[in-house]
């Protein structure tokens, strides 16, 4: 008889730089597939790792290889605090992201470090990781891989979207689920925000003190990446080539750069949604305690909101890592053609034992 109840810890790190966030977790695929967050925490990066975190992109093959190594060790030293914290024992898997450090999948080229075996020696137990190469050697994007989640754990919402690093939306359609990248979110912001030696515009206080810059806003909205249909993806390399530049050639005033970019992303995610009153959207990731840009959207669009409680909000995208893992485990799908452009629906990652 199939295992059907399991005991994980699911691993994130995003492209916003705050932090690894680690979830243990219950996924049970009895009735339905269900979860329960048991613990659940974020361990800030110091400023020394988002330096390097943020340096990677440039970094040549043998640096790359040491920073992978060097990440490695650093991830595995962030869980066992974890474990040792929660007093965790008896999981099943650590299921774990890793962190993006090139994502260049027109190229056939995507890159995530701490995925290395080493990892299972080190927290001494079984690891499953490496969501995104198979994909992309698929032909697909290898972005966004949470719409399995979606999918299969908050399906009574018309869409999920995440405010991260990244703005990404997730829905059916047509009995498909597709998904794509939006937009930027607190790459953009938070870039902007440390140099003025904050981690982030808390409360998008920022944000509503400054002006909006009509003519900046117009070429942010210009982008040609908004035209393309989806299957679609983002990553940090379009941020420092199309953005950057973009905001720094036309102005320097850091409170009307962060309310411009705030109203962008804002006109951008509700150009994704209809109007209907009845559509529920479910919002989680860090920019959801942004309360400027979330005035912003709901200003744009009649849709339902739903902000859950902030634990959901903060670790949605680690307990979904945990279901991709488990997902793999069982040899059953966790990715989506329909989301990602692959030319089938798989089951992607790799399994390390200790």
């Amino acid at each position: 008889m199939k295992k059907t109840n399991y005991r994980l810890i699911g691993v994130m790190s995003g492209t916003s730089l705050d932090g690894v966030d680690l979830v243990l977790t219950e996924i049970s695929f009895e009735e339905k597939t269900d979860f329960k967050i048991i613990a659940s925490e974020t361990f800030p990066y110091t400023r020394e790792w988002q330096k390097k975190l943020e340096g990677a992109i440039n970094l040549d093959p043998a640096e790359l290889n040491k920073l992978d190594n060097e990440y490695t060790i650093y991830l595995a030293d962030v869980i066992k605090r974890f474990i040792k914290k929660y007093d965790i024992d008896l999981i099943d898997a650590v299921c774990s992201h890793g962190h993006t450090v090139k994502h260049r999948p027109n190229q056939g080229v995507t890159f995530q470090i701490g995925n290395r075996p080493k990892l299972a020696k080190l927290i001494e137990a079984p690891v499953v990781c490496d969501f995104r190469v198979q994909d992309v050697e698929l032909g697909g994007e290898g972005a966004p891989l949470v719409p399995i989640g979606d999918r299969l754990l908050f399906n009574e919402y018309k869409y999920c979207i995440n405010l991260g690093g990244f703005a990404n939306v997730s829905l059916e359609n047509e009995s498909q689920r597709i998904a794509y990248d939006i937009c930027p979110v607190n790459t953009v912001l938070n870039y902007f925000m440390r140099k003025l030696e904050k981690d982030y515009d808390e409360d998008g206080k920022l944000a509503r003190a400054g002006e909006l810059d009509e003519e900046l806003l117009e070429k942010l909205d210009s982008l040609k990446y908004y035209k393309k249909d989806p299957p679609k993806s983002l990553g940090i390399e379009w941020v420092n080539c199309e953005v950057i530049p973009l905001i720094e050639n036309n102005t320097e005033e850091i409170p009307n750069i962060v309310r411009t970019y705030t109203v962008h992303v804002a006109k951008q995610i509700a150009n994704c949604l209809d109007d209907d009153p009845d559509s529920k959207v479910l919002l989680t990731g860090g920019g959801t305690f942004n309360t400027f840009l979330i005035e912003e959207i709901k200003s744009r669009s009649k849709c339902d909101f739903i902000v859950p409680e902030k634990q959901l909000i903060d670790f949605k995208e680690a307990l979904i890592f945990a279901l991709l893992g488990v997902l793999k485990l069982r040899g059953e799908i966790n990715v989506l053609h329909s989301v990602t452009g692959a030319r089938i629906d798989h089951s992607s990652g790799r399994i390390y034992e200790p």
